[in-house]
């Protein structure tokens, strides 16, 4: 799934655009220049595999869909750790996309 970083967040791919398009309606479509190289005025990407590799699952920070990231050696455990804790409110989501870390 696309990713898009904004103002230290990230975002997928819906999200992203809607930020996008809010922004071009804010400034009656005008963009500065500098605007589209700097993530803290515009979202940057889009990044494939859900913004890359993390140390934990990244969920958007707007509608918090899960963005399908692959995982660190440290994100392995992690996931692992809190998906044998049986709580956490998008563990079936992890289990399904994250299943080989239960196949090893």
């Amino acid at each position: 799934m696309n990713a898009y970083v904004y103002k230290a967040a990230i975002y997928c791919g819906d999200c992203g655009h809607a930020i996008q398009r809010q922004l071009l309606a804010d400034g009656n479509g005008y963009v500065p220049s500098s605007w589209p190289n700097d993530s803290e005025f515009w979202p940057q990407g889009p990044y494939v595999d859900g913004g890359g590799e993390a140390d934990s699952p990244n969920h958007c920070d707007r509608c918090l869909v899960f963005l399908e990231n692959p995982l660190t050696d440290d994100g392995e455990k992690y996931t692992v750790d809190i998906a044998n804790t049986g709580t956490g409110q998008y563990l079936h989501e992890w289990r399904d996309f994250y299943a080989y870390l239960w196949a090893r």
